[in-house]
């Protein structure tokens, strides 16, 4: 019971944001008279919303290094998407080669900012703010004030394409390739947590009762195959929704597994402390940018790859959106305490609510209110329950 206890204690606003994921997916599901949970309309949920999964993930690393965010990110995302233009579109270069070049551009921008923040400490907030201004320009600029589309289907099928169903059965209506790919990420998710918790035993460390455990595994590994088999119903696994997997899978494994992740949530709870004990907390900063400029461009590809063209206004509110998405998942304002899977679940939340309330008729304004609520409520459960700690 004591070891319940502890588990919702120390991740209860990650399990409150989860259950009120759930409940709000059953509201619209009820008022939408069944549309938000069809197949296609939960396929047309990640591919409107991959932009926003990506950087969050980035966001939270900056966010658990110590409270910071990154403002340019949406202007950066524009950036990206009009470089890639110009490469792929206007100088017809090789795809596969244009988007190396974007993912490089996006490094270069992270090292960029990073510099600043990490070596020179102006305050995160007036160096990305700086960005955000700067690409913005730079994307005017460059595509002075034009659309440039379309690309080539090879960059399309980024934010388009679905897996191919290599193992298609004639007569059944199902992508099975989509259900053995998620049954392979249920067994591989199993092992993991299982091997993790004789570890963890073996090494003296308290778990979580059997029961309990059992019943997480079950209910995730159900989850997982769920989610296979009602994407298999449409066209199968689209290879964006593969990418974040990917991208979610090693970002967890690096921030929960690894030494130098710890690194990130050290900082985050103490930067003082933490460079007393011997952490380089200016290269962990550094490093927190960097990343987050890379897996902006990686969300610029996709988003260019959606809209099938590079605009100068794309990105706008992008930021903001992938800010609260964190805070939203779990991640504490104060830094060192956040998840990438609660970053993921934030962007669920903010992705179901515009989804649900698109469907019933909502205006954009409505819209705009109720997420901010939701924002400012998920950050006052923080405050709040830090202050009764």
């Amino acid at each position: 019971m004591e070891s319940v206890k502890f588990i919702f204690r120390n991740n209860l606003k990650q399990y409150a944001m989860l259950i009120a994921l759930v409940v709000i997916m059953g509201f619209f599901q009820f008022t939408t008279g069944g549309i938000l949970l069809v197949p296609m309309n939960v396929t047309n949920l990640v591919l409107q919303n991959a932009y926003v999964f990506i950087l969050a993930i980035g966001m939270t690393l900056c966010i658990v290094a110590g409270g910071n965010i990154d403002l340019s990110v949406g202007s950066l995302v524009a950036f990206i998407g009009a470089f890639s233009g110009i490469l792929i579109v206007d100088y017809k270069m090789n795809t596969g080669l244009g988007i190396v070049l974007a993912l490089v551009a996006g490094l270069v921008v992270g090292i960029w900012q990073g510099y600043w923040i990490a070596f020179v400490r102006i305050p995160a907030f007036i160096v990305t703010l700086a960005g955000m201004l700067i690409f913005r320009g730079l994307t005017i600029f460059m595509l002075k004030g034009l659309t440039i589309g379309p690309f080539p289907d090879a960059f399309q099928k980024i934010s388009s394409g679905f897996m191919p169903d290599f193992l298609h059965m004639p007569g059944l209506n199902l992508n099975i390739a989509a259900i053995v790919a998620g049954a392979i990420v249920a067994l591989l998710y199993a092992i993991a947590v299982i091997s993790r918790r004789v570890m963890r035993r073996r090494n003296g460390f308290e778990n979580s009762t059997f029961p309990l455990f059992l019943a997480q595994v079950i209910a995730v590994c159900f989850t997982i195959l769920l989610i296979a088999f009602w994407l298999s119903k449409y066209k199968g696994l689209p290879i964006i929704f593969i990418i974040i997997g990917v991208l979610v899978y090693a970002y967890t494994f690096f921030t929960t597994r690894t030494v130098p992740g710890r690194y990130f949530y050290a900082m985050g709870g103490n930067e003082k402390a933490a460079r007393l004990s011997g952490i380089n907390t200016n290269r962990i900063l550094f490093a927190a940018y960097v990343n987050m400029g890379v897996l902006s461009a990686i969300a610029g590809v996709a988003f260019a790859s959606r809209l099938n063209a590079a605009t100068p206004t794309a990105g706008q509110g992008f930021e903001l959106d992938a800010i609260a998405a964190c805070f939203i998942g779990g991640a504490s304002a104060y830094g060192g305490i956040g998840t990438v899977i609660g970053g993921i679940i934030g962007a669920l939340v903010m992705g179901v609510l515009n989804n649900g309330m698109s469907i019933m008729g909502v205006g954009s304004d409505v819209q705009q209110i109720v997420k901010g609520l939701v924002l400012l409520a998920a950050v006052a459960f923080d405050v709040v329950s830090k202050k009764r700690a």
